[in-house]
C-alpha cells in the first residue's frame, strides 16, 4: 500500500528553521525574522514534532544541524530560492514586445479596422494594440495616442499627415427593401423607402450628404430631409442592414457587406467629397518600429483607389 505523502508544513516555520540553520542560533534568527528567540524555538519544536524527528542540537559553541536537519536544509534552501525568483520576475518587464496605441473614429473601428486587425496581429504577434474609438480629435500627448486616422481636411499643424484614402460615397438598401416595395428598377426606390441620414456629417458642409447627392443625381423631386438620422455613421450603416432604409454609404465602410450582399448599390452616381482619411501622428515618433509597421499594413489593406 502506498504511503500517504506528509502535509507540508506550515512556511513561518520552515523559514525558521531556514533562518536557524543559516545562523546556527535562535537568537540571530529572531533578528532576521523580527520575532522573538522563544517563537523561533516554539516553531523549530513544532516542525520537529510535525516531521517526527529532530533537526538541531545544542552544542558548547551553538547549534548544530543533525543528520536529518542537513538532509532537509538544501532543499528548503532551494525552494526559498524560487520563491524569491518568482517574485522578482513580477518586475520584470518584457524587452521584444511593442505598444502602439491608435485613436480612431467608431465607424471606420466597427465597420473596417476591427475586421481586418486580426491580419496584423498576425504578421505582428511581437506588437500589442491598443484600439481607443472617439469622435473628438485625441490629444497625443495628454491621452497617450501613437497614430490616429482621422476624417478630415488633411489640416493638422505640428503633426506628420499621410492621405490614407480619399472615399467615394453611393446609396445601398439592403435586398429584401427591394424586394419589400416591390421596386424592380432600384432607381424608382427613393421614391418609397426613407433615407438614413448620417447626422455626423453635419459638422462639415463639405462633407456629401443626401442634398448634394440628389441633386448631382438629377433626382431633384425627392425630399432629402425625410427619413432618420443617426449621430454615427456606423448606425445609419446598420440601420440599412436592419432594411430601414437607403443610406448614402462611404465605400471603405462597407466593402464587406457588398462583396456578401448583404447591402445592394442603387446607382452608378457617387460623390467624392472635400474630407478623406490621414494617418496622423507626431513627428517625433515617426522612427517608431511600430508605428512604421502599422502604417505599411494600413497601405496595403486599402484597395487601390479608381481615378
Amino acid at each position: 500500500m502506498a504511503q500517504r505523502p506528509r502535509r507540508l508544513p506550515s512556511l513561518n516555520a520552515l523559514r525558521a528553521f531556514w533562518a536557524a540553520a543559516k545562523h546556527r542560533s535562535f537568537a540571530a534568527a529572531a533578528d532576521e525574522l523580527h520575532v522573538t528567540a522563544s517563537a523561533v524555538s516554539l516553531q523549530i519544536r513544532q516542525l520537529e514534532e510535525e516531521l517526527d524527528m529532530k533537526l538541531f542540537e545544542r552544542t558548547p559553541k551553538g547549534l548544530s544541524l543533525t543528520a536529518e536537519g542537513n538532509r532537509l536544509l538544501p532543499g528548503i534552501n532551494q525552494a526559498f530560492d524560487s520563491l524569491r525568483g518568482s517574485i522578482a520576475a513580477l518586475d520584470d518587464k518584457p524587452t521584444h514586445a511593442a505598444s502602439l496605441t491608435i485613436s480612431v473614429a467608431p465607424s471606420f473601428a466597427t465597420k473596417w479596422l476591427l475586421p481586418r486587425l486580426g491580419a496584423f496581429l498576425d504578421r505582428n504577434p511581437g506588437i500589442e494594440v491598443d484600439v481607443k474609438a472617439d469622435i473628438e480629435l485625441s490629444d497625443f500627448a495628454k491621452d497617450g495616442i501613437d497614430l490616429a486616422i482621422r476624417y478630415g481636411a488633411g489640416n493638422y499643424p505640428g503633426l506628420a499627415v499621410e492621405l490614407l484614402l480619399r472615399d467615394r460615397m453611393f446609396p445601398v438598401c439592403s435586398p429584401e427593401l427591394l424586394m419589400r416595395h416591390g421596386q424592380r428598377n432600384p432607381d424608382k426606390v427613393f421614391s418609397v423607402a426613407p433615407l438614413l441620414h448620417d447626422a455626423s456629417a453635419d459638422r462639415d458642409p463639405s462633407v456629401p450628404s443626401w442634398k448634394m447627392w440628389l441633386k448631382a443625381a438629377g433626382l431633384n423631386d425627392i425630399d432629402w430631409r425625410k427619413g432618420p438620422r443617426f449621430n454615427q455613421t456606423a448606425l445609419a450603416l446598420d440601420a440599412a442592414l436592419a432594411g430601414l432604409g437607403i443610406a448614402l454609404a462611404p465605400a471603405v465602410l462597407i466593402e464587406a457587406d457588398l462583396a456578401a450582399g448583404r447591402l445592394v448599390r442603387l446607382a452608378s452616381d457617387e460623390l467624392l467629397g472635400d474630407f478623406a482619411y490621414y494617418i496622423v501622428h507626431p513627428i517625433d515618433k515617426a522612427q517608431s518600429p511600430a508605428l512604421q509597421a502599422f502604417k505599411a499594413w494600413l497601405k496595403q489593406a486599402i484597395p487601390p483607389q479608381p481615378n
